[in-house]
């Protein structure tokens, strides 16, 4: 026991990797719980295809029927926006509102560092003080609102057959109750289906020879439509409610409702002056599904929940309504606009992705390390994503990020893939350097071999997580979706440190063995392994009882060990000891040439020529049309939207029937693809009218009757069997323009957060007269002055609304004893109605609404031949006058909408592009166009033009992820300086980062691939952290075999020729990780193992977003890992030539701080070689004394 204590002082320990290793049981224990822990925290997790983001925007809608959008802007929309401009301990960035007919929004959006929760209790108490502003009608109370992903509805359940629209109606509602019930769902909207409506429908004439008023008739129903509790009433030993039943039924109680009676007998019952009907509301939207008329169930998700169960589960609610003949077997119950289906698609896709890439990664740690050590490193992947889903709900409930499993949280995971396996390497490697086959216990030789690389381990770790700490900081909308992607990242790569020195050295104490054709068994030895039987036997019996995927799997293993066996480990024996020996003797060659008098230096100067060559082909290939930029990456559509705008103020029924022409249209482009037809991709074309026909990402989600939308649905990308969606939306925009008086543009569904328009002109100021007239001439002027590209530029707000202005003649008025407001209200109350009054019918209630009938309230003669019924407070007697006696029309035209925003009036000319890579080129000729209109132009002094949207969006981002790049660099250098107790090493690490940007430019000039902008961004802040691992272990062996008395060059070329196979090793396990991603390779494992059908295809919605950004990784790590194999040892080498003679010129060791100044730092060089040349001094260039000796 001694001698074994006194062997264990002799080396350098990581005490917790000395105690796991004593404590090994533990260890497999504790391993098999995490596991557990993990898996079912990874299997539970909500799944969603984007994350569930909550964004501290609140919308505060507000109705107050009947009104023009200038009352509405004036009675609603100022006085909320006061309080709200004065709310406090919470920082607004941003107020905007639409004034429009009717209604009212307004968005309010906060930085994103305020909670939500706050941000809406603060917009709630601000309409609480503005609540005696407001008027005291108002159609519907402000309702406040937070803006989330979830709103989106993420299925239509569309109901039609052979029934009328009340029938489908009813069976709606039914389904809506079921639905509701289910905790996942939030709510489910009824849209397209009729609203029973109780109508009194006045005879003005009838009216006026009664002497009644609408005053009389409202206040008849109101006082008659009552049940009153009069108290309890003692009864002998009991009490019992007294209670006047009065309530109405049905429409047949009002009939004999009494609205005046007299003494001398003679009553006028509402019978006598109305028209009553039980009918349906006026109708107001349409559904329609393939050409046929539905009512549709919108599903909207609760915040949290996991999409695909709460998809399956609303399906499963309706199967069983049917199947228990709630529902009729003739009514069509049809599903659209599944989103769990993409989501399940794209789950499965990055799933398989990451089981092919960690495939990929465990064949190349074969063959470098061996099978069982690439086993062990292999291990670290499942066991890092356990520990790191062990910590989630911790950092959710920290950071208030609701984390599910998304497709950017899987991503992050086949990012960390290949990075996972590099602190395992190091330290499985170690631990097999000091084993030496046996020749050291295994137990002291993973002891050894944690203590000795842990530091440098932390540090190489420690650098990889840096660059993605300030994307933590990622404020608006693009950075609350961004953000899970470094939070995953960083908890990942953590727990691989923790794995990587807890568990791996247990697992190779346990199962390292010696290596060797001499310590291994005969090829033949395989069919005695009881493992083999075992796989065989079990996949066998599995058979029989029908779990054939299981099988399939361990039959599967057995066959890879007679592979490995009989084939394998030749291949791998031949490769570790002939092509790498001849990889690193080659290496040494290269090293030794370049390594040698002023090569260094040309190497490196011309790195510098190579960055602005790559530079140059890649503007060259933007030039020739070859390479494109955009912001989000697209692809193919699988939704294709048209929008249709008609004029403020158009009938529902004049949209319904243009929508149809458009519809009929869209039908002609896809007809060979329709539902129903043999491989067809088409699944569905469902049409919107006034509701939800807006854009899903839209705030204002009212219904507007001027508004229609069609969707059209793909099939998920494997069944469309290569056929492309993208030129049906090029067809599809053509054949829907032409039809006048209408604004339709094409759009498909965004990849990503929701961004801005791409084209956005702000016209903004105090007065609405002189910003609509600039919006206007600028319209026009650009109308004119066309660019190429822009799809329909159009105003955001109808400038020209037709209007008939009714102006009253106070003075007569007065003399009449009648006032504006009685003359204003008598006319709203004959064209848009009343609500007098409501008619129970079990739980539901309808409206009872009093006007004009219909022939007349629509007939403007008629309504100036209307009289005003009133009591003349003169003479104490009813009077009756004409409304054309004190009144007078003009036909007039106002706003449609008003626009504020931070309280200026703004006006937005906007639109698409037909080329999403065209944005920016687009907008930077706008800008021209509008600088050359101010000049041609004078504007008013309050109004200023401005472009914004996604340009806007483009800029922010852009200079984010400058400012986070930045940071990254400075925790890196400070990283470094702490590890190596140097300034000038750290800028050689650095220049790694240098090196990938050089790698990213020429791998995008060379393919011509489309750049998106915000994946490259955080591409190359990515390759930051994991380039640099390579240089820090070359120079850390560098420095080490330097310690040793190795002369510098001599030190720098061995430390290449040792650490290529880890620097080597490490890159291309991180491609591998990504190229599955990158190439969108996709193999159905389950149908592979249970079926025999692999599935093989190239593509889908997932290489469409995240392949540039893998792209972006595997070109700057490709050409980093050549570059930093000659550069490195390069400038270390330049390093230490230059260290003394600047130190000594200088005179200050503290001028290598200057390299912060990268290429410009040479300049301090050439000025002392300038200087020792004047003087006739030399400076060493590093040249041996005696160059034959050297080896």
């Amino acid at each position: 026991m001694n001698l074994k204590e006194g062997l264990l002082k002799t080396f350098k320990q990581f005490k917790p990797t000395s105690w796991a290793v004593d404590n090994r049981v533990a260890v497999y224990i504790l391993a098999i719980i995490i596991s557990v822990i993990g898996f079912t925290q990874f299997v539970t997790l909500p799944k969603e295809q984007f994350p569930d983001i909550v964004v501290p925007t609140i919308s505060v809608t507000t109705i107050h029927a009947g009104n023009s959008a200038k009352d509405i802007e004036n009675l609603v929309t100022q006085p909320i926006e006061k309080q709200l401009k004065g709310i406090s301990g919470a920082k607004v960035n941003k107020i905007q509102s639409i004034s429009q007919a009717d209604y009212s929004l307004i968005v309010v959006k906060f930085d994103t560092d305020v909670k939500t929760d706050v941000a809406k209790r603060k917009v709630e108490d601000a309409i609480d003080k503005a609540a005696t502003d407001l008027p005291t009608d108002l159609t519907s109370a402000p309702n406040v609102q937070e803006f989330a992903f979830s709103e989106i509805p993420i299925m239509f359940v569309n109901l039609s057959g052979d029934f009328d629209a009340m029938q489908l109606k009813k069976y709606a509602d039914k389904i809506q109750d079921r639905v509701e019930s289910l905790s996942e769902v939030s709510r489910a909207d009824i849209v397209g289906a009729p609203e029973r409506e109780i109508q009194v429908n006045v005879d003005p004439y009838k009216l006026t020879a009664a002497r009644v008023s609408f005053n009389d008739i409202e206040g008849a129903i109101s006082r008659e439509n009552h049940d009153i509790t009069g108290g309890l009433i003692e009864t002998g030993n009991m009490k019992r409610t007294l209670k006047v039943k009065g309530q109405f039924t049905s429409i047949n109680d009002l009939y004999n409702v009494i609205v005046r009676s007299s003494s001398q007998g003679a009553s006028v019952y509402l019978r006598d002056v109305a028209e009553l009907k039980d009918t349906i509301k006026e109708r107001d939207s349409y559904a329609r599904l393939d050409g046929k008329t539905v009512v549709t169930l919108n599903i909207v998700k609760r915040s949290g929940e996991n999409l695909i169960d709460c998809a399956d589960k609303v399906k499963a609610e309706v199967e069983a309504m049917q199947k228990a003949e709630e529902l009729p077997s003739n009514l069509r119950v049809e599903f659209t606009g599944d989103t769990s289906k993409q989501t399940k698609t794209s789950f499965n896709e990055l799933i398989n992705t990451i089981i092919i890439g960690f495939v990929l990664v465990l064949i190349i740690l074969m063959f470098f390390m061996g099978v069982t050590n690439a086993f062990f490193v292999a291990l670290s992947v499942p066991l890092s994503v356990f520990v790191a889903f062990l910590f989630i709900p911790i950092v959710g409930s920290l950071t208030g990020i609701n984390i599910t499993l998304n497709f950017i949280v899987l991503f992050a995971l086949l990012f960390g893939l290949g990075i996972i396996v590099d602190d395992a390497i190091v330290v499985i490697e170690n631990t097999h350097r000091i084993f030496a086959n046996g020749k050291i216990p295994i137990v002291r030789s993973a002891k050894e071999a944690a203590g000795e690389v842990f530091i440098p381990v932390l540090a190489g770790t420690a650098t990889t997580l840096a660059p993605f700490f300030p994307l933590l900081l990622w404020k608006g909308i693009i950075g609350k979706f961004m953000i899970y992607l470094p939070v995953v990242l960083i908890l990942t790569l953590a727990a691989s440190l923790i794995v990587a020195f807890f568990f791996n050295p247990v697992f190779a104490v346990s199962f390292m063995k010696p290596e060797g054709r001499e310590f291994e068994k005969p090829k033949n030895a395989v069919w005695r392994n009881k493992w083999f039987w075992t796989a065989v036997i079990g996949g066998l019996l599995l058979h029989l009882a029908t779990f054939h995927g299981t099988a399939n799997f361990l039959l599967l293993l057995a066959i890879l060990m007679v592979f490995n066996a009989y084939v394998l480990n030749d291949i791998i024996h031949k490769f570790q000891n002939s092509f790498l020996p001849k990889l690193m003797n080659l290496y040494e060659k290269l090293l030794r040439w370049i390594l040698k008098g002023k090569r260094p230096v040309w190497a490196f100067t011309s790195l510098f020529g190579l960055f602005f060559v790559s530079l140059g082909l890649l503007m060259a290939s933007v030039f020739a049309g070859r390479t494109k930029f955009t912001f989000f990456p697209n692809g193919d559509p699988s939704f294709i939207y048209v929008y249709l705008k008609m004029p403020i103020g158009t009938d529902v029924k004049h949209t319904d029937s243009v929508l149809h022409m458009l519809e009929h249209r869209v039908e002609k482009v896809l007809e060979k693809d329709l539902p129903g037809q043999k491989g067809a991709i088409v699944e569905s074309i469902i049409t919107n009218v006034a509701a939800n026909a807006n854009n899903p990402n839209d705030n204002n989600r009212s219904v507007q009757s001027h508004l229609g939308r069609i969707q059209v649905s793909f099939v998920e990308f494997e069944k469309r069997h290569g056929k492309k969606t993208g030129p049906y939306l090029d067809s599809i925009r053509k054949v829907v323009q032409g039809l006048p008086g209408t604004i339709v543009e094409v759009a498909q569904e965004k990849n990503g957060p929701p961004t801005e328009p791409p084209v956005n002109i702000e016209i903004s100021g105090d007065y609405l007269e002189s910003v609509a007239k600039v919006a206007t001439d600028l319209y026009r002027y650009l109308d004119t002055n066309r660019i190429e590209g822009i799809e329909n530029l159009q105003p955001d707000v109808d400038l020209f609304n037709p209007e008939i202005t009714v102006t009253v003649d106070r003075q007569r008025a007065m003399m009449e004893g009648v006032s504006t407001a009685q003359i204003g209200m008598e006319l709203r109350t004959a064209v848009f109605g009343k609500e007098v009054s409501k008619i129970k019918d079990g739980e539901d209630e309808y409206k009872i609404q009093l006007r004009y009938k219909e022939n007349l309230r629509n007939n403007i003669t008629d309504l100036m031949n209307m009289r005003i019924t009133f009591m003349d407070m003169n003479t104490m007697q009813i009077k009756s006058l004409p409304l054309s006696s004190v009144a007078t029309i003009d036909y007039t035209s106002g706003a449609g909408g008003i626009k504020r925003k931070n309280v200026k009036r703004t006006i937005q000319l906007q639109s698409n592009v037909l080329d999403p890579t065209m944005v920016a080129p687009i907008n930077l000729k706008l800008q021209e166009k509008i600088k050359e209109f101010k000049q041609k132009n004078t504007l008013p002094s309050d109004v200023t033009i401005k472009q914004s949207g996604q340009s806007e969006q483009e800029a922010e981002t852009s200079a984010f992820l400058g400012k986070a790049l930045l940071i990254a660099l400075g925790l890196i250098f400070l990283i470094l300086v702490l590890q190596f107790n140097s300034l000038s090493k750290p800028f050689i690490v650095l220049t790694e980062i240098f090196f990938s940007i050089i790698g990213v430019l020429l791998g995008y000039a060379f393919t011509g691939m489309t750049v998106s902008s915000i994946m490259m961004g955080v591409g190359i802040i990515g390759l930051a952290g994991i380039v640099i691992k390579n240089g820090i272990l070359l120079i850390e062996f560098t420095d080490e075999l330097r310690h040793r008395g190795v002369r510098t060059r001599e030190a720098a070329i061995q430390a290449g020729k040792i650490r290529i196979i880890p620097v080597l090793l490490t890159a291309v396990a991180t491609i591998m990780g990504l190229f599955p991603l990158a190439v969108g390779l996709n193999i159905d494992f389950a149908g592979l193992f249970q079926k025999l059908q692999p599935n093989i295809f190239f593509g889908g919605d997932s290489v469409v977003f995240w392949g540039p950004l893998s792209w972006t990784i595997i070109f700057g790590l490709i050409f980093s890992f050549f570059l930093t194999l000659v550069m490195v040892p390069s400038m270390y080498l330049i390093s230490e030539r230059l260290r003394r003679p600047m130190n000594k010129f200088y005179g200050t060791r503290f001028i290598a701080i200057l390299g912060f100044t990268g290429p410009f730092f040479f300049i301090l060089a050439g000025v002392m070689y300038a200087v020792k040349a004047l003087r006739g001094q030399k400076v060493w260039l590093g040249q041996q004394k005696h160059p034959t000796k050297q080896a």
